[in-house]
């Protein structure tokens, strides 16, 4: 599955979903900022979904979710 991937300004997040314990699966979200400098604000944060989902499809939901309160949140 390929990638899917947002922007907002200097920020990536990109989703995905990864099979967890009894069949379930998480989305996460995996945010990076690209201003060109080094450093701890440089470094890739993961966020995970908090809730299960039933489906990869469904895991990927929440993580799309997730990434657009994330970027949402932001201020550039």
């Amino acid at each position: 599955m390929e990638d899917t991937i947002y922007t907002k300004g200097i920020y990536t997040a990109t989703i995905g979903a990864h099979a967890v314990d009894g069949g379930q699966f998480r989305g996460a979200v995996t945010l990076v900022r690209d201003d060109g400098e080094d450093g701890e604000d440089s470094e890739p944060k993961q966020y995970d979904v908090t809730a299960t989902s039933l489906s990869e499809e469904e895991a990927l939901e929440e993580a799309r979710a997730l990434a657009h309160r994330i970027l949402g949140e932001l201020e550039l």
